[in-house]
This record gives C-alpha cells, sequence and structure tokens, in this order.
C-alpha cells in the first residue's frame, strides 16, 4: 500500500518539458516587465531633462541698479551662459545666485530687486547668471544639479576675473542648492601641489580652490541629490512607484555623475559660515529632512550656522510668503560673518 502511495504521487509530477515551458514563460514576463521599466526610464528621464527654458521676466531696466551684461563659458567649455553683473563700492564679497530648475536668473522675478539692493546697500556685489537651458543661456537639457555643478564653476571663475573681491559666496536656492554644493565638492581643498596632483587638469586651470568660497545660503536645500528629481518623476509618471530610483540614476548617467551625492553630510562638514533658509510645509525635498540637516549642522557647526524656518512657506516659497522676513535673515547673515 505503501508503494502505491508513493506511485501515485509520483505519477502526478509536472513533466519536465513542460515545466520548461512554464519556467521560459515566467522568465520572459520577467523580461517584458524589465524592457517596460527601462523604456519608461529612459522617456522620463528624457523629458524631465528636455524641459522648455522659462523665459526672463519684463523687467523695467529702470527698476534695477546699474549692472554690466556678460557671458562666459561653463566649466564644460561647450555651453555660453548668460548674465549680470551688479557693483559696488569697496565690495566685501560678491554673491553669486545660483536658481532652482525651471527658473531664471530672476528666480523671484520682480521682486528680487529688492534682494540686488540689499546686497549692494551691504557692499556686496552681485551676480546673477542663467543656468544651461535657461533664461538666455545656451543648452538644450538640465541636469538638476549633475550638470549644473559646471555652470556654478565657470560662473566663479568669471567672476573671479571681473570683480575685485577676494573670494565669493554662493547662494543656491532649490536645485541650485545641490549644483553649488556639487560644484564646492569638485574643488580641491588648497592649491598646494600635492593637492592639486589628485585632481583633473580641468579643474586645475580654474585657477581658485575650496577656500575661494567663503560661506552658503541655502533656500531648500535636500537631504540628498536625487530629492530634487524624484518630485517630478511622480509627477510626470503614472509609474512612478516602478520607476522613481531608476530615473534619477538614468539622469545622472546622462549627466556623467555616478553617485546620489549625500547633500546633508556635505553641509553639515562645511567649515564655512552656512546659512538654510527653508519651509515649514515642504512637502518636495520634506521640510522634516531639511530640518533634520539645520539639526545636524548645528550640531556640529553652531558657530557658523544660521537658520530660519518660514513656517507658512512651501518648496522656495518662504521669500514670497515673508520677503520682509527672508531679507533680514540674509542681511544678519551677511552683517554677523562677513564684515
Amino acid at each position: 500500500m505503501q508503494h502505491q502511495g508513493l506511485t501515485k504521487r509520483q505519477g502526478k509530477r509536472l513533466p519536465f518539458s513542460k515545466l520548461i515551458v512554464r519556467v521560459a514563460l515566467v522568465l520572459s514576463i520577467l523580461a517584458a516587465v524589465l524592457v517596460a521599466i527601462i523604456v519608461i526610464t529612459a522617456s522620463t528621464a528624457n523629458h524631465l531633462m528636455s524641459i522648455d527654458k522659462k523665459p526672463m521676466s519684463n523687467i523695467p531696466a529702470t527698476i534695477l541698479p546699474s549692472y554690466s551684461a556678460t557671458s562666459f563659458t561653463s566649466a564644460d567649455d561647450q555651453t555660453i551662459l548668460s548674465g549680470w553683473f551688479f557693483k559696488t563700492d569697496k565690495p566685501i564679497s560678491t554673491v553669486i545666485v545660483v536658481h532652482d530648475t525651471q527658473s531664471n536668473r530672476m528666480p523671484f522675478g520682480v521682486e528680487m530687486v529688492d534682494l540686488i539692493d540689499d546686497f549692494i546697500n551691504m557692499h556686496f556685489n552681485v551676480f546673477l547668471f542663467d543656468l544651461r537651458n535657461s533664461g538666455e543661456s545656451e543648452g538644450v537639457i538640465s541636469g538638476y544639479g549633475y550638470l549644473e555643478w559646471q555652470d556654478v564653476l565657470g560662473a566663479i571663475k568669471h567672476v573671479k576675473k571681473i570683480s575685485v573681491t577676494t573670494d565669493v559666496i554662493l547662494y543656491g536656492i532649490g536645485s541650485g542648492c545641490s549644483a553649488s554644493l556639487l560644484a564646492l565638492d569638485k574643488l580641491p581643498p588648497s592649491s598646494e601641489a600635492e593637492v592639486l596632483e589628485n585632481y583633473s587638469k580641468n579643474i586645475v586651470e580654474l585657477g581658485f580652490d575650496a577656500t575661494y568660497v567663503s560661506g552658503v545660503i541655502l533656500d531648500s536645500p535636500a537631504k540628498n541629490s536625487d530629492d530634487y528629481i524624484t518630485p517630478y518623476v511622480f509627477k510626470e509618471s503614472k509609474f512612478a512607484f516602478l520607476t522613481q530610483y531608476f530615473v534619477p540614476y538614468a539622469i545622472r548617467l546622462s549627466a556623467g555623475v555616478s553617485d546620489n551625492m549625500n547633500l546633508a553630510t556635505e553641509i553639515s562638514r562645511l567649515s564655512i559660515p552656512v546659512c538654510i533658509i527653508y519651509g515649514g510645509r515642504d512637502t518636495f525635498v520634506g521640510a522634516e529632512k531639511t530640518a533634520q540637516i539645520v539639526s545636524e549642522r548645528l550640531r556640529l557647526n553652531p558657530n557658523t550656522t544660521m537658520a530660519k524656518m518660514f513656517s507658512g512657506a512651501g518648496y522656495v516659497e518662504s521669500y514670497q510668503i515673508d520677503p520682509v522676513e527672508y531679507r533680514k535673515t540674509i542681511q544678519e547673515f551677511l552683517t554677523t560673518y562677513f564684515k
């Protein structure tokens, strides 16, 4: 009886040929899903990188302080960028504004004029410029910081030529924070020969090192550089639940950047003064994540850190919500750390 039961169970086993067919079918389905994910990822990444330029606002020249229109080349030696240089008397430093993706050199529109006036009155030169694929600059794709860091280095190099100041202050807004921090990360910590040996010829020939950046202002910094891309993936793709990690990787790959940079770590270890501004209702990069960045920065560098949270503001909305307090925060930062 026991032998018969065993024989009966063995008779129910799936024939080997049918097993192969079923395994092949499962593998074919998995392969089809994988191909679909790759196609959707590539399509979404291409769409996000190929956004249209945001045109410059029609700002009457009469309300702008005196400036010099200028153009320069990004550190990639291929992209021509356009900007405005505002000069003041006896400048302390030069503030370089690095705008968000889908923006331009006037990130706050006509209200930007008040900030420019503040900088000039406090004896800081101001350099506004359009990142690639923005405003009046060249370029047909945007990299959400992964390409724009080269534009930031090009801007610093240009300012070094046209300004008498001995350093610059980077003022990043939105993904401009990522571009600024990536640019800083690419620079050698000093110009000593043994240090420069570890850097590419293009970086060495810039003619400055990380010490040329004397301070950083960050409006809506994210925890990681990919965090400026992921929200757009959910906005533009119905399949974001599948591609939310693949699309940022595809954009990084297109830009020639391998890693998702931990911006929080970079911010926390900067030895220069840092001002962080963010909105308490920011669901784009996450207000709670930015609050963690602030907390860690204050823990490690309390004497060179200033932070301000605007409770009613979302992503890059702090200036819009309370321009007076926003300007006051930056003024206090500059007067405290730069004299």
